[in-house]
């Protein structure tokens, strides 16, 4: 006799995001029915999702269900309707320089949206238990030194880093309280070929390369000495996955441990385009020249109100206790990016 192995169910918030489009994927291919969760907008903003529906196997396992972290209610009746057995909440207003523009808005979705979700965890596990996971950033560390680990003070520098400390601790404050498996992964940056045009590695890869092929004339970018640590967001959520399988809720950080600015990694895209930049200037004078022209200006309005200069992971935690470690290098990234990149264009 056959014995069939109930599915497992995953409601991930923020569904329609790079992380939650990567995510679903790897959960599906794990045999789980994977519930999406999307806010409800004037436009279609599905683009990175889309391709599951067209595969027959995978789309009878995936469910798109509006809801809004805003709205108790809606987070409530999702929770209970659905009884999910792990919770991923990847949903956010997720743009530093925006959140200094909609501290509010920023900090409802971020901070009390976490909060909501944690109550109706909290308030119908006596019928399941249910595992939450909650996606920190390494913007949290703010000013401090790197490298930053788990035990690293956070220094918060924008009203986006705020909210996210906000929801890191009350997870841990549910998870001690109540004796829930709440647990945080602190993500350095991460990107992939479907990354928002407005963060700055896919804005230096499309600007680049539609200059190459005569679709732009100039770039503008801000600081261009920021250091950050960069991954791939497909390494990335598998380490996600890894921190809901252990056998008790901690918090990690993910990161590859190691770092490069801004302005090299402007250098990397430009080498893989062919494009030999000669850089003129200081300050906010400088910039970037390609055949004795004008390609990439330094513009004030891309500097946040409070720089974060240096972040770098140090993910011994997860590579000892998970066994999670990056397999993307920086360069292999870029590669995937562009290449991505050339075949959709």
């Amino acid at each position: 006799m056959k014995i069939y192995k109930k599915k497992k169910k995953a409601l991930i918030f923020g569904v329609t995001g790079q992380d939650g489009s990567y995510l679903s994927r790897l959960l599906l291919k794990k045999g789980y029915i994977v519930y999406g969760i999307k806010r409800k907008s004037s436009s279609i903003n599905t683009s990175r999702i889309d391709d599951i529906y067209e595969d027959i196997n995978e789309a009878k396992n995936f469910i798109l269900l509006y809801g809004d972290l805003s709205d108790s209610s809606s987070v409530n009746k999702l929770i209970i309707s659905i009884m999910p057995d792990e919770i991923y909440n990847l949903a956010a207003q997720s743009h530093v320089a925006v959140s200094f523009e909609l501290p509010e808005y920023t900090s409802d979705i971020n901070a009390l949206g976490v909060l909501r979700i944690l109550e109706t965890i909290k308030n119908i596990q006596h019928q399941k238990k249910i595992k939450f996971y909650q996606a920190g950033t390494s913007e949290m560390f703010g000013s401090s030194l790197p490298p930053q680990n788990e035990n690293t003070i956070f220094s918060p520098q924008s009203p986006y880093a705020i909210s996210k400390v906000f929801a890191h601790q009350m997870t841990i404050n549910y998870r001690e309280s109540y004796k829930m498996f709440a647990c945080n992964g602190i993500l350095f940056n991460h990107e992939s070929p479907v990354r928002g045009e407005t963060f700055v590695t896919q804005k230096i890869i499309q600007g680049l390369w539609k200059i190459k092929n005569n679709q732009l004339k100039t770039l503008y970018l801000g600081n261009l000495y920021a250091k950050r640590d960069w991954g791939h967001a497909e390494d990335y959520v598998l380490a996600i996955w890894k921190i809901m399988q252990a056998k008790k809720p901690e918090d990690y950080v993910v990161s590859t441990g190691t770092q490069i600015t801004v302005k090299d990694f402007i250098q990397k895209v430009a080498k893989k385009l062919s494009l030999e930049l000669n850089w003129v200037g200081q300050g906010l004078n400088e910039k970037a020249l390609y055949k004795n022209k004008v390609i990439i200006k330094v513009s004030k309005r891309y500097f946040r109100p409070l720089e974060v200069n240096s972040l770098m992971g140090d993910s011994t935690k997860i590579l000892k206790k998970l066994g999670w470690k990056p397999r993307y290098k920086i360069e292999a990234l870029i590669d995937d990016m562009i290449n991505k990149l050339n075949e959709t264009k």
